[in-house]
């Protein structure tokens, strides 16, 4: 079911932004003047497909991973001299330009009014409260605490975990002292922390923020009591169900869903004795951990049992909200943040700050957004506004073969007063093939990898 999930999640994900990203060629290039033959959503034979009164051809194809829009063009097939003025080749530059430019700026626009909806709806957030701060981290040393909220990264004001990450992710590769503002419970004033950071997460892989620092978030007490059983699992097999909540393990009481977790973990194929409370009965059960081995060696105790969730004290809960016009503005800038981040990671990633393990691919992208799906469709717009950022900004980058090299072509024409030459763009193809190629072949091996 979960599989089903997920691969019904990114046909929609992706399905809506390649529509709108081709529409978006599709609509500047009919005001250029320019004739559409086809507008494609997904590549191959079509399923379906319908003709307009303009003589475009509107198609949904059968692999839907990407989509195109074909235009008139001498370059491509003969066209009747009536018909040569809605050519895209006779077009002038600034028109070309206008229209390859058109598919990535409808992505930003598209996760722009994502977010708008997301922030006049108002989305539902974690105070950033600590929980634990560990001994001798960059944490310890700069002076935070349990129980402090952080108010401001770098001098950016913060209001949840999510934005916390955002700027502690925008600040890879950094030396000497990260700046964070937290506020003690009770005070309204916060004071600044200055902690010592060192060629700050480079090259790790996947970077994690928070336990880097020393930190982590405060979460309501978890009691030992499940939330769900796998079937054909150790815990299906010892008699343990949904909604039973686990007392002592070998006599000793469990504080909570870590303690009992750490010691399944630390007792791989050892039968571990339980004490149960099932509703208003107490029961004695014996759990026998399956043995499951880590990538390092390591073999730790497995039983497949998952937790009950916990609601939410309300006093740890923020809700961030905005009028229709204020929230054009708040949109505007989550865009803007996003899209500088998504830069700044592929220039560091280029550079080798960030390892290229952290390429994702169709597999990876499916799963998130399934993922995304079941918690929320808070959580799934956020994503799709995100991944529409990614698209964007990677289709404009100056590769021959995406919007980027193309755009990169008629700039040099525009300076130039003359097109590029043929045998210099059939290199540069050869190219942007080789490189997009690669790049698609390093993401499905890590996402392969990740599975």
């Amino acid at each position: 079911m979960g599989l089903i999930q997920n691969v019904l999640a990114v046909i929609v994900v992706l399905g809506l932004l390649i529509t709108f990203h081709e529409f978006g060629h599709f609509w500047v290039a009919r005001r250029c003047g320019v004739k559409v033959l086809r507008f494609s959503v997904g590549f191959g034979k079509p399923l379906w497909s319908r003709l307009d009164r303009h003589g475009t051809e509107f198609a949904v194809a059968a692999i839907p991973l990407g989509g195109y829009v074909k235009m008139l063009d001498e370059r491509e097939g003969e066209v009747p001299a009536e018909e040569r003025h809605r050519a895209f080749n006779r077009q002038n530059v600034w028109a070309r330009i206008a229209i390859v430019v058109a598919g990535p700026l409808a992505n930003f626009l598209l996760a722009l009014v994502a977010y708008w909806v997301l922030f006049v709806a108002g989305t539902t957030t974690v105070v950033p409260v600590i929980g634990e701060v560990a001994p001798d981290s960059p944490a310890a040393r700069g002076g935070l605490a349990a129980g402090q909220e952080i108010t401001a990264v770098r001098g950016e004001p913060v209001r949840s975990w999510e934005e916390i990450n955002l700027e502690l992710v925008a600040a890879i590769g950094a030396s000497g002292e990260l700046t964070v503002s937290a506020r003690d419970e009770g005070d309204s004033a916060a004071r600044q922390h200055r902690l010592p950071v060192e060629d700050w997460l480079v090259r790790q892989d996947p970077p994690q923020p928070l336990p880097s620092l020393g930190i982590t978030p405060w979460r309501p007490p978890l009691p030992a009591t499940l939330g769900q059983v796998v079937d054909g699992e150790p815990a299906a097999a010892a008699g343990l169900r949904a909604g039973d909540e686990i007392l002592a393990v070998d006599g000793e009481p469990v504080a909570g869903w870590r303690d009992f977790v750490e010691r399944v973990r630390a007792r791989p194929g050892e039968p571990l004795a339980l004490s149960v409370r099932r509703g208003e009965r107490r029961l004695s059960l014996s759990l026998t951990p399956r043995a499951n081995a880590l990538d390092d060696g390591t073999t730790i105790g497995y039983v497949g049992a998952g937790v009950e969730p916990v609601a939410w004290p309300e006093a740890y809960r923020r809700e961030i909200r905005y009028g229709p016009l204020a929230a054009v503005g708040q949109a505007a800038a989550r865009t803007g943040e996003m899209t500088v981040l998504t830069l700044d990671a592929i220039r560091k990633m280029v550079v080798g700050l960030i390892s290229p393990s952290n390429l994702s691919g169709p597999i990876t992208i499916a799963r998130i957004a399934g993922d995304t799906a079941r918690s929320g469709l808070e959580s799934f717009i956020s994503f799709m506004a995100y991944l529409s950022i990614s698209l964007g900004v990677l289709n404009l980058l100056p590769i021959p073969v995406l919007d980027g090299g193309h755009l990169m072509y008629y700039l040099v024409e525009a300076v130039r007063g003359r097109p590029v030459s043929e045998r210099v763009q059939a290199l540069g193809l050869r190219i942007g093939l080789a490189l997009v190629g690669t790049l698609m072949l390093m993401a499905l091996y890590f996402d392969l990898m990740r599975l």
